[in-house]
């Protein structure tokens, strides 16, 4: 009898949190889709990124993340793009969710290691490489598909391009040096939607998926740290 109370309360324990969690993801998307066109720009004067203002100067949503690095900013930059996100139980979980949400197809090719090489191969277009400092990927897509593509763009064709029923996605990885000698790694992403059809698409795919790909963006701010001072060390 003690056992079957006790696997009760465990079990409504189990319940209540999963409605717990249920409710706050419901909530924090019913705001994400409230503020959705809202985006700011950076309060901070160095987070500004005038490099990217010049592809993506307006934007419906931004995803800003930073973490100080015991290491140059070259030594950084290059860590950052071999990072693996792959290697993250969390992205993978992520991923495989997305696939079992959407309905999409299961992409068993083997895919390059490092985000850049990894990118590039799912279709994304570098708009401007400043060396040892930043990267800034593009690509136009339809994110609300169940198997997303992304289209390249020449570099000075993605700002003025307004084709109806996509989304442009613009991404950075970017170190600045600090005068200890260390440096600061950010990443930004910044999205718009060219026409109101596919905003309206947009809005509700950014309000139910923008945890996920915060948390992505999150997970790679750690390896990204340890690696780069891992090669400063040698």
């Amino acid at each position: 009898m003690r056992t079957r109370n006790l696997l009760q309360s465990a079990g409504c324990l189990v319940l209540s949190g999963l409605g717990l969690a249920a409710g706050a993801y419901a909530g924090y998307a019913a705001v994400t889709w409230l503020r959705y066109g809202q985006a700011k720009t950076a309060a901070r004067p160095e987070d500004r990124d005038t490099l990217l203002d010049e592809f993506m100067p307006a934007y419906d949503v931004v995803e800003r993340h930073r973490i100080r690095v015991d290491a140059p900013a070259a030594t950084t930059l290059a860590a950052a793009s071999d990072t693996d996100l792959s290697d993250s139980r969390v992205v993978r979980a992520i991923f495989a969710a997305r696939q079992m949400l959407m309905g999409a197809s299961p992409d068993d090719e083997a895919q390059p290691r490092g985000i850049l090489a990894q990118t590039k191969a799912l279709g994304w277009g570098v708009l401007a490489d400043v060396p040892d400092r930043e990267i800034v990927m593009g690509a136009v897509t339809r994110p609300w598909e169940a198997n997303v593509t992304f289209h390249a763009l020449p570099p000075d064709q993605f700002a003025a391009f307004h084709q109806p029923g996509f989304v442009k996605i613009a991404w950075t990885l970017r170190a600045d040096p600090l005068a200890d000698g260390a440096s600061m790694f950010r990443t930004e992403t910044r999205a718009i939607a060219t026409d109101a059809g596919s905003r309206r698409r947009f809005r509700r795919y950014w309000a139910a998926v923008s945890p996920g790909i915060i948390l992505i963006r999150r997970a790679m701010l750690k390896p990204v740290r340890h690696e780069a001072e891992r090669r400063a060390r040698s």
